[in-house]
């Protein structure tokens, strides 16, 4: 099993003048020391006008400025926000494509359409159409990623005359595809469409195991047929972090931070009533979190196992409240929760540290921590997982490819229209 970093850059009010500027300097450090110490992602997430909840509206430059800090990690967009109104599909693409040579091949390409009303509302864009939107766009953008010159698009939201999208990319035939998952139809679609699967929501051990199972019986059938030209048979899932050796104080240390992720979550995509630039969110998490599932006295109990708090079987440990303690723990306590993540057969855990308040320094010292303690075992198990797995698909990957239609060529006669003016 692999392990990730997740970023939404969150600044919980109150700030004052240069916090942003610190944010993402601290988050670049962490970036580097993820880097160093064996982390195998960083996931950056694009959003909009979501004040204190995601202040990462442009990941494509905080990535750039990560790939020149770093050399191993991988670089994930979780995701690039793909309806047209957002970003047009060549846009993207030529970003993509210029970030993977910039690494030297680390990108790693996660799309979705977001679904909080701020954004959709704020670009225009149709809550009704949004999946067609990305479904015709992620169609095309693997195609100007591989066709050289891209032949043309003519689908009911995008149309494109040929062009050659350049600069292609490093990674052949593209970086590896993925889609942002916050529901369990949208895992069977990126299993349909041979793409992984980042699994936002804090899902349990005994419930991945089910959307595992799930999702690798439809990459093994004729229902998988790749909207790219490769499979990514990947599902990755979210949890917050804070490791410390002793468990007071990693919960002291990141169990304000975690909760206050959920909280902003739900108050942009369900509860909240917000006036953008005045509402204080986190004021208004400190008084109504234990209203909405966040109660930090029946989450902090200390020398309760974290499995038993992902499965819900301890007396006090209220539904929605359990998987936001997450590993937020001790080293031995974190291990024998991700054993079961590996046992369920998810391909990567991907680690919320930087949120709400939570300290850069508490941060760091908790990745090492980690690093040092727990990951090796996990990290020395996964390259046998990884080689069994792609022998048991390849057989199956290979015949899913050979399911979707292949490059197409431009018209030999095509040719751009000649400069306004040329005689």
């Amino acid at each position: 099993m692999k392990f990730g970093l997740f970023y939404e850059h969150q600044i919980a009010r109150p700030w004052g003048d240069g916090a942003e500027h610190q944010l993402f300097k601290n988050a670049l450090d962490q970036v580097e020391l993820a880097d160093r110490l064996g982390f195998d992602h960083v996931w950056e997430v694009e959003h909009h006008f979501l004040e204190e909840y995601s202040h990462s509206s442009a990941p494509e430059v905080f990535l750039a400025a990560a790939s020149q800090r770093t050399s191993r990690i991988r670089l994930g967009h979780g995701i690039v926000l793909l309806p047209s109104a957002y970003n047009h599909t060549a846009r993207v693409v030529e970003r993509i494509n210029t970030l993977d040579l910039l690494s030297d091949g680390r990108v790693d390409f996660g799309t979705g359409e977001s679904s909080s009303n701020a954004e959709l509302d704020g670009f225009g864009i149709d809550r009704d159409t949004k999946r067609e939107q990305w479904l015709d766009h992620i169609e095309a953008a693997a195609r100007m990623m591989v066709e050289e010159p891209f032949a043309g698009w003519d689908g009911p939201w995008l149309s494109m005359p040929p062009r050659n999208v350049v600069p292609k990319p490093y990674q052949k035939p593209h970086p590896p595809l993925w889609v942002a998952c916050t529901q369990r139809e949208t895992i069977r679609l990126a299993a349909q469409k041979g793409i992984g699967a980042l699994s936002f929501g804090f899902v349990e051990p005994g419930e991945a195991e089910q959307w595992v199972g799930e999702y690798y019986d439809i990459i093994a059938s004729e229902a998988c047929v790749p909207v790219g030209f490769s499979v990514n048979a990947n599902l990755a899932c979210v949890l917050p972090l804070m490791c410390h050796e002793d468990e007071q104080e990693a919960i002291d240390r990141g169990l304000d931070g975690a909760h206050f992720f959920g909280y902003s979550l739900g108050h942009f995509y369900g509860f909240g009533d917000h006036q953008p630039g005045v509402t204080n969110i986190h004021e208004q998490f400190l008084a109504n979190r234990s209203l909405f599932g966040f109660d930090r006295e029946t989450a902090a109990q200390v020398g309760v196992s974290l499995r038993a708090r992902m499965t819900k079987s301890v007396d006090g440990v209220d539904e929605g409240v359990a998987s936001l303690r997450g590993a937020i723990g001790t080293p031995d306590q974190i291990r024998d929760l991700l054993l079961d993540y590996e046992a369920a057969g998810v391909d990567q855990v991907i680690f919320v540290s930087q949120a709400g308040h939570n300290r850069h320094e508490h941060i760091c010292e908790s990745l090492e921590l980690f690093a040092r303690e727990v990951m090796p075992e996990f990290a020395e198990r996964d390259p046998a997982h990884v080689a069994a797995k792609e022998a048991m698909l390849a057989d199956v990957t290979g015949a899913a490819l050979a399911r979707r239609d292949p490059p197409r060529k431009t018209d030999p006669d095509y040719r751009l229209p000649p400069p306004v003016g040329a005689v």
